[in-house]
């Protein structure tokens, strides 16, 4: 491939040629039930079984002939430079809000006897307070007793690679993640864009100096027109337009973004959550978001400015408007029973990753759902589920698509 064409997404459901990882390491151990909601998570993780069941995913992946990439192993590609490796510890001791200069002073020794991989790893994995030798020149907030055990907070949810940023056709948007505990995630795809040979000249749509939330769960590329944007729970309708703008100003073939608003709650988080393209005329989606939803679609307007319109019909109708198909099959998360549709829908039964046209991998506990797949005739391949689902994300959010084919 030339440089230019390692991000090239310009649609959902095209063969899948390069993904991103992060296989879930030390950071899920430091989990504990007393900080679970500070670090996003509702459940305590098994580790040993997370990392069983990731595999499988990233062997699927290869046996389909996808290029796997991992986190890790770009991050430590650049940090491998001592100005980025300087500078990257820094910016992180900085958004990891670590406090005086004594403990930055011990952070810089800690992570100097480090390889690249390692200090990459144990970036994500956080550092406790117990692993950092006495702390000299100390200052007020050292001294007085604190029981919280970390210098730097694990970041447990790097293993859904979806939400940092995203790509829509050439370029990405590099997210600001609604909630500070996950806004470090960002950093890693900052030096990734900024410093990595195979990615430094992408474009972008949005940076992660801006002010107003978006997440990579909530942006969907229906097709080379038209993109699809949840306005949710972790992203902001001013940053929806703000990446409508930015790509109607390009040279991109996109001419649409359809802003769905869907319900504020955890329980939804993302559009991906509750809607996902599986097919050319195919979609998966939780029942419960369908009445009522309520979609505007903007286009580019005269004078920059960005024409916004309020789309009066139901969600059928308006793909198939948008997406110029004869007829459109939603297929309802537990096959709309509505027992099997809260349970399935809370397990991700609506998050699934298409690596071609009508082949999709599932968590094998969805199987209300994955058989009303199956009797559409979609193929759907299916690995374990027991333990990355406790972190509320599925399939598509654990995966960073960089190149699929053109359909």
């Amino acid at each position: 491939m030339e440089n230019n064409n390692y991000i090239h997404v310009y649609n959902e459901i095209g063969q899948l040629k390069s993904v991103l990882l992060h296989c879930p390491g030390e950071e899920i151990e430091n989990i504990v039930p007393d900080y679970l909601s500070r670090l996003l998570f509702d459940e305590i993780c098994f580790l040993k079984q997370a990392i069983v069941e990731h595999n499988q995913f990233a062997n699927i992946l290869k046996t389909e002939g996808v290029e796997v990439l991992y986190l890790t192993d770009l991050m430590a590609d650049i940090l491998g430079a001592p100005d980025v490796r300087q500078k990257f510890l820094e910016n992180l001791m900085d958004e990891g809000k670590v406090p005086t200069e004594g403990v930055r002073e011990a952070l810089r020794e800690f992570f100097s006897l480090l390889t690249p991989l390692e200090m990459a790893k144990k970036a994500i994995t956080g550092v406790r307070k117990d692993e950092v030798k006495e702390i000299n020149n100390k200052h007020l907030a050292d001294l007085v007793k604190n029981p919280y055990p970390f210098y730097l907070d694990p970041i447990p949810n790097l293993y859904f690679q979806r939400d940092p940023f995203a790509t829509i056709g050439s370029g990405v948007t590099l997210n600001v993640m609604s909630s500070v505990t996950r806004n470090r995630e960002t950093l890693f795809a900052k030096y990734l864009f900024d410093h990595h040979p195979r990615f430094k000249n992408i474009r972008r749509w949005y940076n992660r100096n801006k002010t107003h939330p978006i997440e990579g769960g909530d942006e969907l590329v229906l097709s080379p027109k038209v993109i699809a944007i949840g306005v949710s729970d972790r992203t902001d309708p001013v940053a929806v337009e703000m990446v409508a703008r930015n790509v109607f100003e390009s040279d991109e073939s996109f001419e649409v973004v359809l802003a769905f608003d869907i319900p504020k709650t955890r329980a939804f988080m993302h559009l991906d959550t509750v809607f996902t393209m599986i097919d050319y005329d195919k979609f998966t989606i939780y029942p419960g978001i369908e009445m009522p939803l309520d979609v505007y679609s903007l286009r580019k307007g005269s004078n920059n400015n960005i024409n916004i319109s309020y789309e009066a019909e139901d969600l059928s109708s308006i793909l198939k408007k948008y997406l110029r198909l004869p007829s459109v099959d939603l297929i309802r998360c537990g096959n709309n029973d509505v027992i099997a549709a809260g349970r399935e829908q809370w397990s991700d039964g609506s998050n699934t990753l298409a690596i071609s046209p009508g082949k999709v991998v599932c968590y094998n506990r969805n199987y209300v759902t994955n058989e009303a797949l199956r009797k559409v005739g979609i193929e759907v391949l299916e690995f374990d589920s027991y333990e990355l689902s406790r972190g509320r994300g599925g399939p598509r959010c654990m995966s960073m698509p960089l190149v699929r084919a053109d359909i």
